[in-house]
Parts: C-alpha cells; structure tokens; sequence
C-alpha cells in the first residue's frame, strides 16, 4: 500500500516522550497510511533512543549532523501528498479519519491552508475565533481563518505540532524563506568556508538567517510562519478541524537544567526522565486518552508514568 502521509519528526534527549509519541501516533492513524521520518539530534540518551528505534524499523532515522541539510534531503526525497509534522512531547489521544482530511482538502482546494489535530470547536469559541462549519463525508467539519485569528494559536499558521499540509504548499513555503540564487548558496552555506571561520560569531548566523536557513526545529517553525504572515495574500485562508485529537504535554525542556516537580518528590529533568524509561516506566497515554486536553498544550496534570 502507498504511503500517504510523510510525518517528519523532531527529537532531542527525549526517548521516554518520542515513545509515547509513536505509540499513540499508530494507534490513532494506520501505519500503513504513514512514512515516518525522525530528525535526531545526538546528544544524551544514544543507548536509549537506538532500543526505540528498533521497535519501529520503518521510521527512517536521520542522525542530524547539519539541521537545514538534513530536514532539506528529507523534504526533497518526499513523494506523498501530504505531510505532517511532530515533536516528540506530543501524544495522540483520540482517532483521526484520514478520509475525511483527504475529502476537505480535495473539496477545499484552494482555500484550505492546512487540517489541524489539534484544534476544538470548543476551544476555539472560546479564543473567540469565529468558526464555520461544514459536512464532509457526513460529518462535521469546521474551519477559521487563521489570516484574522485573534489568538497567538489561531493566527500561527506554520505549526510542528500536529497539522496536516500538502507537500505542495509545505515545499513553496521553505521555497520561499531561502534565497535560491546558486551563487549565494555554493559561498554562504553553513557548510561554506567562510561560514565556517565565523560560526562561533553572532555575525554568522545571522547572515544565515538573512538567506533562510535555519537551525532548529524552533526556528524552521518560527521564521517560516513569519513568512506566511508576511505573503498572507499567496496563501490559502482557512485552517480546518475536526476535533482535538492531539496535545503537547510539555514538562521539561529538551535539556538538562529544567527541574520540575514529579508526583512532589522527584524531578522531570531529562536525565530523571530517562532513568525512569530504563527502569521500565513509559508514559500513560491511556491516561490522556480517558482524560482527553481541550487545548493545544496541556502540563503536569496530564503527565503520568506506569511501569510496563
């Protein structure tokens, strides 16, 4: 069966999360449906995060050397028609209708920006984001225009989280961020000589910024949605939604600093956490599954383990 969905997606010394991403990824849309391509930044974790690769052999895993070479092979390597992207403290906690997302984006061609996994009705109205609705293969499906959004969320239109694009409109937009001139690329890539003699200076990466390259999944998200907010006029209008089937259960940062309280005795650092998935405890999905978020990020409260 032909892959449908290219899911790429970004971890970093998060093995116990990007577990219970892939879990709840395959249990909420088919396997079959979906080529999965991981960007892993090597850093801590290496034993770890190898074991939970071998669980999952089809995910192709991309060891990142240089973060916009290695997202632009991947991009270019892309032959579905639609891509999602993911960051590994997301967790699926209901079903996603693939069909219906294909339908809405086939009868909503020119006018459909993207479908979000992580958007309510609910949620929204209460942002105070004017919603419309529409029936797709019998359902209800809703959509808002993310050009007039009224919240930080509703008028982000470029998100890693859990969106569904075309490939299409994914490949014109970091088409459109990067300067292409072929000069410019051969002498001032990261890779380039004199890039390279002033990549401990705030002065290198900036002039990297300046011609679209980017470093991190939090800059390929964040200069690329200005982009879209900058050329809103070349852009589709509307976001659309089902429900809320995905949220960011986010209780530490990717390093190893960040102490957070953990059932008031021990702490969420990375370290701890990954101590916690060698000893056997994985993330309680089944948990958020029962307790289903309304919003876009949930924390702690979300945020238990059960040893397996």
């Amino acid at each position: 069966m032909k892959k449908r969905i290219s899911n790429i997606v970004f971890t970093k010394n998060r093995p116990l999360q990007l577990d219970a991403y892939l879990q709840s990824l395959y249990r909420s849309l088919s396997p079959q449906l979906i080529q999965t391509y991981i960007i892993y930044k090597v850093e801590l974790f290496g034993e770890e995060y190898e074991s939970l690769f071998r669980k999952y052999p089809d995910c192709v895993v991309v060891k990142e050397s240089d973060f916009n070479s290695d997202f632009l092979k991947i991009l270019n390597r892309i032959d579905t028609k639609y891509i999602l992207f993911g960051i590994d403290d997301v967790v699926f906690f209901d079903s996603v209708d693939f069909e219906v997302i294909d339908q809405t984006f086939d009868n909503y061609k020119d006018d459909i920006f993207g479908f979000s996994l992580r958007f309510g009705t609910d949620y929204i109205k209460s942002c105070g984001d004017p919603v419309n609705q529409t029936a797709i293969a019998g359902q209800n499906v809703y959509s808002l225009n993310w050009k007039q959004g009224r919240t930080s969320s509703t008028r982000y239109p470029f998100e890693l989280c859990a969106t569904v694009y075309t490939a299409e409109l994914v490949k014109k937009i970091i088409n459109g961020t990067m300067n292409n001139n072929p000069v410019i690329k051969k002498f001032f890539s990261p890779d380039a000589a004199m890039i390279k003699a002033l990549k401990k200076t705030k002065f290198a990466r900036k002039l990297l910024k300046s011609l679209g390259y980017f470093f991190s999944p939090n800059t390929l998200e964040s200069w690329n949605c200005r982009w879209c907010q900058q050329n809103s006029d070349r852009l589709p209008n509307s976001i659309y939604f089902q429900k809320n089937c995905t949220c960011a259960i986010q209780v530490n940062m990717v390093n190893t600093t960040t102490k957070d309280s953990f059932d008031g005795e021990d702490d969420l650092t990375v370290e701890t956490l990954n101590e916690k998935y060698k000893q056997g405890y994985r993330f309680d999905v089944d948990f958020v599954v029962k307790n289903k978020p309304v919003e876009t990020h949930g924390e702690q409260e979300y945020f238990k383990l059960i040893r397996r």
